[in-house]
């Protein structure tokens, strides 16, 4: 069944689609959920395993259907307007409620390229003797040149195999003797405890999994995936289209948001069975996690864990960078696209750029890593609960979806992962001040 609302003269005319092949299910979601494990999510998937063991696992499960429907919307919006969650705030929001989001959105992103950037330098020093600065402006450099010079579709397969790193995680729970009947006992039926430091770290876990600039970054994928097809058409104006791309953008987001639940879930796993059990319960960064494991579970585990935060980090850097240049291009009425060679799109490129180096000056200054962790979960805490709820408006407007307006099971459960970011970013506030 579809998760849009048709008129039944359209649904009638519209025949099903035959079930569809892997390949061509695997798109912007894959990306959007593989960039939610960045350094700074494995950081805080650490943090939760080292410091409670396998009690937070049930935060995953929680969160999946959560990110489920708010990723899909984004992905319906865009594909059914033809442009992302910022041209829409353009044109059908006030003027002040699209700059004070994207500024949020911005100043996030920023905070959390420098921290990821930092995170990746630190795991490369751990295997081999880079100076941190070097790493730093190396990943940087690079991230830049291939989102800039790289065609779309050419970059989109390179991102799509960078999510194989993700596997790095999923590995290295078969290698550290994980007591599964233990652990599956404490996912499932978890202790619940309300002190200041579990629900800061549960909190930490919502505002990692669900993000801003995925909702903003899987909008656009799917508008540039659009533009590079040519027989594509915003469904608003080809809705004949709709039940290849609506079952597309279904399964593409619950095996994207699948593996993103199922790596964090793996990483959760492996602190508890190794750091808790240990007794190492303070985790602040993901190239810490991985140090601390080189002891305990030994040298491969260590090495495949660093591995991973630089594959992730080299995933997820991309998306943060380009997820700001959208929003921002979007509000100002650019020409905005990963599709387009840089000479047509010299500000959308120029704001890649300036995000990325204001990230790796980030490591410069003295606002450390682990206060950039801090400030960017608030920040995206903050920018979450207003982003969701308008992004929830958009898609339940006739004037914006048209025909394709919100199924109510769809809708529901994007109004209660909503609900549950306000409950989210309030604990994260009061547990501040615990």
């Amino acid at each position: 069944m579809s998760d849009v609302e048709l008129s039944k003269p359209l649904a009638a005319a519209i025949k099903q689609p035959p079930w569809p092949k892997l390949s061509e299910v695997l798109g912007p979601g894959l990306i959007t959920g593989a960039s939610d494990d960045d350094p700074s999510g494995i950081a805080t998937y650490s943090q939760a395993g080292a410091q409670f063991g396998y009690a937070l696992g049930w935060t995953l499960l929680f969160s999946y259907p959560l990110m489920c429907a708010i990723q899909q919307i984004s992905a319906q919006v865009g594909r059914v307007t033809g442009r992302g969650i910022a041209g829409n705030l353009r044109q059908f929001m006030p003027r002040y409620l699209s700059f004070s989001i994207v500024s949020l959105l911005l100043i996030a992103n920023i905070i959390n390229l420098g921290a990821d950037l930092g995170a990746m330098a630190a795991s490369v020093k751990l295997l081999v003797p880079v100076p941190l600065p070097l790493g730093i402006a190396g990943f940087a450099i690079v991230t830049i040149l291939l989102e800039t010079f790289v065609r779309y579709s050419r970059y989109v397969s390179v991102l799509k195999w960078l999510t194989l790193s993700l596997f790095a995680y999923v590995a290295t729970v078969f290698v550290v003797g994980v007591p599964w009947s233990q652990a599956i006992s404490q996912i499932v039926w978890p202790h619940l405890e309300f002190s200041g430091a579990y629900l800061t770290v549960v909190v930490a876990v919502l505002g990692t999994t669900i993000s801003p600039y995925l909702f903003f970054w899987q909008a656009e994928a799917e508008v540039e995936a659009q533009n590079e097809d040519s027989g594509a058409q915003p469904l608003k104006q080809s809705p004949e289209q709709a039940p290849t791309a609506l079952q597309r953008i279904r399964w593409d987001t619950y095996l994207g948001m699948g593996l993103s639940n199922l790596v964090a879930l793996a990483i959760i796993i492996t602190t508890a069975a190794t750091l808790h059990a240990h007794g190492q319960t303070n985790i602040e960064t993901s190239a810490q996690a991985a140090q601390a494991l080189r002891p305990i579970a030994g040298p491969f585990t260590f090495t495949v864990f660093a591995l991973g935060i630089i594959g992730t980090g080299l995933l997820t850097v991309p998306v943060l960078a380009g997820s700001a240049a959208y929003a921002l291009g979007e509000v100002f009425g650019w020409h905005v696209g990963l599709g387009l060679k840089a000479n047509r799109a010299k500000a959308f490129y120029g704001t890649i750029c300036i995000a990325v180096i204001l990230g790796a000056l980030i490591n410069a200054s003295p606002l450390s890593p682990i206060k950039a962790l801090f400030w960017s979960a608030v920040i995206n805490g903050v920018v979450a609960v207003p982003a969701m709820a308008i992004i929830m408006v958009l898609a339940s407007r006739r004037d914006v979806m048209g025909a394709f307006l919100l199924r109510p099971l769809l809708k529901i459960v994007g109004w209660v992962a909503t609900a549950v970011m306000v409950l989210a970013a309030g604990g994260m506030f009061a547990t501040m001040s615990l």
